[in-house]
């Protein structure tokens, strides 16, 4: 294999009245001179854009940058040799023919755990599933904002045979009844729903000549699927796919482990192990079948196929095995939650006169301190100012002071810190169509938890299908059923309650952004093939940004929720 030549940097002497230039000797690019060193000389005529190595030597005007992809190696070692570009002359590839495991955990031992070098986590990128947890646990998975993933869709998936998630209710064989009782009646009434809503939208909307059978089924499906999510609970089974790089991967282990809810914090514990254990290898069972016709011919060579190529691999099992319980994260939780218990004690949900509201300015202390405290709250944000306000600067500095006080060494500052963004919305949607909104994870969100006090949505096609009274008579139903299962005096028994919540109840959550994001956002999610849930948020939010600045609505290239939607356009 060649060798690529080392160059040095060829300065003349300031002596020389014959030296050349910089600009004589710059090749393409007006790159700086370079000469090859004293072990490899660069042949005569190699200009100062070209690179050659033993084997091949380059000509004058060949580029002189190399690029090419790295495959075949765990995240761990690739991380290992791209942060030797800033600690090491080696090229990659030599890099990769030194590395060992071992090197690479001793390495990044030192410079990631002992100096703080975090940065060389985020080369190592990690692919992760993650099959049957709930969707109140895959939206907790989400909602880091570095995250990248997918998840199992409402919409072209029938959840009907998914099952549900049953959470730890002790000794209270009452309170598992009645949450099993209320939880196969939802999927009882879903799958009826799902039946009666894809023949009513069959019957009014004629299959045109052009449109195969099939395809025609197949859309308005998943349409009678966009109405009849809202009575999947949030314990519906899901799955998920996660492609993090191992810092994201570790912080978000850390918060899950942190987490309020049993399941979240097992499935932190999970992926954990993923990461540090080894790895699902798509090949292994070819790669057995490869090894035994080796070991048939050669027994010797067949050993080490066995050892090459059958190898335990593991994804991260460095940069991930501290990720532990986050401290700063539980106390200062469970501060501001009492903080906020007796800042809005006296104060009732005031009725909502919008699904989104943007937020008009106020000074950065006001702003830390109420989104701390929003978390925390079911009240809206500008009933929470006010109470901030009112409460006086004293009582606001100590919220602040209480979103620090625990902070570590090497703990991010909390969500509730990043503020200054100058589009603000409080939104209250219903939990279904904040899952879609909460995919937008270049703004800054921050949630609320999952209640039943703000009501729910219910879409006019349930009513034009003449379905209207038994849809409202399931989710009376079910709200008087998780109240009773909050109400029980055991461990854990409200957010236990929350897994029987219909996607259908609202919730609220703060959206933080840029002009930018705010267009990009309005713009994706009115489209008619949108869910019409977050289509109206969507909508609504251009409204907003359009009434407070009038000049910058033109620039938004929104569709008219209010315009007819043709069902079997996708």
């Amino acid at each position: 294999m060649s060798q690529t030549v080392t160059n040095l940097l060829m300065m003349p002497k300031p002596s020389d009245k014959n030296s050349v230039s910089e600009k004589d000797l710059a090749g393409p690019g007006h790159r700086s001179p370079l000469r090859a060193s004293n072990s490899e000389k660069t042949p005569d005529n190699l200009g100062g854009g070209a690179r050659a190595t033993q084997d091949s030597p380059a000509t004058q005007g060949e580029p002189s940058t190399e690029v090419f992809a790295v495959f075949g190696v765990e995240p761990e070692i690739q991380a290992y040799a791209m942060a030797k570009y800033s600690r090491s002359a080696l090229s990659m590839k030599e890099s990769l023919r030194e590395i060992s495991t071992q090197k690479a955990e001793k390495f990044l031992n030192t410079f990631y755990f002992q100096y703080g070098h975090r940065s060389i986590a985020d080369l190592a990128h990690i692919a992760l599933a993650v099959e049957r947890l709930s969707i109140l646990a895959a939206i907790e998975v989400a909602d880091e904002q570095r995250w990248d993933g997918q998840e199992r869709s409402t919409r072209y998936q029938d959840f009907k045979k998914s099952g549900y998630y049953v959470p730890d209710f002790g000794s209270d064989e009452e309170a598992r009844k009645l949450y099993c009782e209320t939880l196969d009646f939802l999927f009882v009434e879903y799958e009826a729903l799902s039946a009666h809503m894809t023949e009513y939208l069959i019957s009014i909307t004629p299959k045109p000549a052009d449109m195969k059978q099939e395809a025609y089924e197949r859309t308005l499906k998943a349409r009678a699927f966009d109405i009849t999510r809202y009575l999947l609970p949030l314990a519906t089974n899901t799955s998920l796919g996660e492609i993090v790089n191992a810092r994201t991967l570790e912080t978000q282990v850390a918060h899950l482990l942190s987490h309020t809810h049993k399941e979240v914090r097992a499935l932190g514990e999970s992926l954990k192990k993923a990461a540090t254990g080894a790895a699902y290898n798509v090949n292994t069972d070819s790669l057995r079948e490869l090894v035994a016709q080796i070991q048939a011919v050669s027994p010797e060579l067949g050993a080490r196929a066995e050892q090459e190529l059958l190898r335990e691999v593991r994804v991260a099992p460095t940069l991930v095995k501290y990720a532990d319980p986050n401290a700063y994260e539980m106390e200062t939780r469970r501060e501001l939650r009492q903080a906020a218990r007796e800042l809005m004690a006296d104060e009732p949900l005031a009725p909502s006169k919008a699904i989104v509201d943007l937020l008009d300015d106020e000074p950065l202390e006001v702003e830390i301190a109420t989104t701390l405290l929003y978390e925390h709250s079911h009240h809206s944000y500008r009933q929470i100012r006010q109470a901030v306000q009112v409460a006086g600067e004293r009582r606001r500095r100590e919220v602040i002071d209480l979103g620090l006080r625990h902070r570590g060494k090497h703990d991010e500052m909390l969500r509730g810190f990043r503020a200054g963004q100058q589009f603000r919305f409080d939104i209250l949607m219903d939990t279904g169509g904040f899952r879609d909104m909460h995919r937008h994870r270049r703004c800054i969100q921050v949630m609320q938890g999952f209640t039943t006090q703000h009501g729910y949505e219910m879409l006019l096609d349930v009513e034009d299908a003449g379905m209207r009274n038994r849809f409202d008579a399931v989710m009376q139903r079910v709200q008087t059923a998780v109240e009773k299962l909050a109400a029980r005096k055991t461990a854990e028994a409200e957010e236990n309650s929350q897994y029987a919540i219909p996607l259908a109840f609202r919730k609220r959550a703060l959206f933080k952004m840029d002009f930018a994001e705010a267009v990009y956002i309005s713009e994706l999610r009115t489209t008619p093939a949108g869910h019409v849930s977050y289509r109206n948020v969507a909508y609504a939010m251009y409204e907003a940004v359009a009434r407070k600045y009038p000049a910058l609505a033109k620039y938004f290239r929104v569709h008219d929720v209010t315009a007819p939607v043709d069902l079997l356009q996708r």
